[in-house]
């Protein structure tokens, strides 16, 4: 799964990491975090985080194509297998203002992420601590005190949202799930 690279997570976010060189003219493969590697047909322009949190320069995304779930891209001052090598491990940022416009009831991952979480009485459920995605839906993990609640990102259950917070109207019983689970310690 995705590494831990320190980098401005509000100016990029991360898309995946630079896994080797490909070829002899430069070309690198990239493992794509999302498990959507066509989306990157979309970007013009990446950045590169080593682990130590230094940013490269905006490298130009001259070719890309698709191999299974990785990514072959051809990036500008990338130009033989040597330099390609050299930034083998690094992380793939692009700059949120890059992101492609979401459609209507569309989001992505990141602007849930840390989000505060109420019920439609305004009792606080959590926050956001991360998302996953189980084959039919997006999966919203939050973080309540020493428990975590799964809650599907659906029209149904995600009643409002704010800048600040994500209103929900659970299923009953889901929430009941957690407080029975904590009880029984």
């Amino acid at each position: 799964m995705a590494e831990d690279f320190s980098y401005p997570a509000d100016s990029y976010i991360l898309l995946g990491k630079v896994t080797k060189a490909h070829g002899l003219r430069g070309e690198v493969k990239i493992l794509c975090y999302s498990g959507q590697p066509e989306n990157f047909y979309g970007y013009r322009e990446i950045v590169l985080v080593c682990n130590s949190g230094q940013l490269s320069a905006v490298l130009a995304v001259k070719t890309i194509r698709i191999q299974g779930k990785t990514v072959i891209a051809r990036l500008s001052t990338i130009d033989s297998r040597s330099r390609a090598e050299e930034i083998e491990g690094r992380g793939v940022l692009l700059a949120k203002d890059q992101l492609p416009d979401t459609a209507e009831g569309e989001y992505y991952w990141y602007q849930y992420q840390g989000k505060l979480v109420l019920d439609q009485g305004g009792r606080v459920i959590g926050r956001v601590s991360n998302l996953f995605n189980n084959g039919a839906q997006d999966i919203l993990v939050i973080g309540s005190g020493q428990s975590e609640i799964l809650i599907p990102v659906t029209r149904e259950i995600i009643v409002k949202e704010t800048a600040e917070a994500l209103i929900v109207n659970p299923p009953p019983g889901l929430l009941d799930l957690t407080e029975n689970s904590d009880d029984s310690r």
